[in-house]
């Protein structure tokens, strides 16, 4: 049967499949990352993972795989196939495709950011299906998103389109990582709220889902973290709907885990401040940690698409 492999690389663990061309996982499997081996291990893990997964082809489905999809997080070259930087990774400049040629035996094989690669999922066969222009957003111990044009996502220059946590909404406010003050991230991302919550409440051990269960039973203190998380994320998505125009909002990620508890007041402070704006449908993502594998899936059909269908240069 023909298939692809499709690995999506986290700071924790490995997810992976191999995924049918119409789309189905016929196999899956994780396995830790292995991080506090340090980077040189980590790649080597991938490699070993992958070609675990290109045996199993072989051995249970009567064939090698046809290419092959990996995300993976920080600063990603797409188009040279490059893991340029990841902080949590601990790994710079990773020639990631030709390793992974090499080792899967000289399949193409598609490198992709994590949180675009999960983005295409959800805006392809996820919650955007169908949706031409859609803006993915995950929430989780930072802000990322992913801009959706016709079925594909837009990666930039650089590769730092759909950095969105790191739009300035409170300017003067809490610093950030990256160099700036008052970044989205820094008030509307899970960790932020976790952050404030364990603070307020004086339990450091309080997370955002904890928030989550304080707000549904009207503690004031969960209610006003909570709520100005949402401004701030309010501000932010107005700023990228401003930019973008989407017909489709996806939000994903640690803290759309507490459902309407976010929905709700976050659709109405969208729908508060936008004026000329057209106000895009909000709503949930729909792959849950499958996206990333997923989107890795799309990635290496679409290669092979593109590889099927370029012409060749005449001789």
């Amino acid at each position: 049967m023909r298939h692809v492999i499709a690995l999506d690389v986290g700071g924790t663990g490995m997810k992976a499949a191999l995924v049918g061309a119409d789309g189905a996982l016929l196999h899956r499997a994780r396995r830790a990352t292995g991080r506090e081996r340090g980077p040189d291990e980590v790649v080597a893990g991938i490699l070993d993972f992958a070609a675990e997964l290109r045996a199993y082809g072989v051995g249970h489905l009567g064939e090698s795989a046809a290419a092959a999809g990996v995300a993976v997080p920080g600063i990603v070259d797409e188009a040279n196939g490059i893991a340029v930087y990841a902080a949590n990774l601990g790994w710079r400049d990773v020639d990631l495709r030709r390793l992974l040629t090499g080792r899967l035996g000289g399949i193409p094989v598609a490198l992709g950011h994590d949180v675009r690669t999960g983005g295409l999922a959800e805006g392809r066969i996820g919650a955007g299906q169908g949706a031409d222009r859609f803006l993915f957003v995950a929430l989780g111990t930072g802000i990322a998103g992913a801009i959706g044009v016709d079925g594909r996502v837009e990666a930039g220059a650089h590769g730092f389109a759909g950095e969105i946590g790191h739009i300035v909404v409170r300017p003067g406010g809490t610093p950030c990582p990256c160099g700036q003050h008052g970044c989205l991230e820094r008030f509307a991302s899970a960790a932020a709220v976790g952050e404030a919550w364990a603070a307020a409440c004086g339990d450091p051990e309080a997370d955002a889902a904890d928030c989550a269960k304080a707000v549904t039973s009207g503690d004031p203190n969960a209610v006003r973290i909570w709520q100005q998380a949402v401004d701030a994320l309010a501000d932010g998505l107005v700023t990228a709907l401003t930019l973008l125009d989407p017909r489709t909002l996806i939000i994903g990620g640690g803290l759309a885990e507490a459902g309407e508890t976010l929905f709700t007041p976050l659709r109405n402070a969208v729908r508060r401040r936008v004026t000329f704006q057209r106000l895009p449908e909000i709503v949930p993502a729909a792959l849950g940690d499958t996206a990333g594998c997923r989107g890795a899936g799309l990635l290496a059909w679409d290669l092979l698409d593109t590889t099927s269908t370029t012409p060749e240069e005449p001789t």
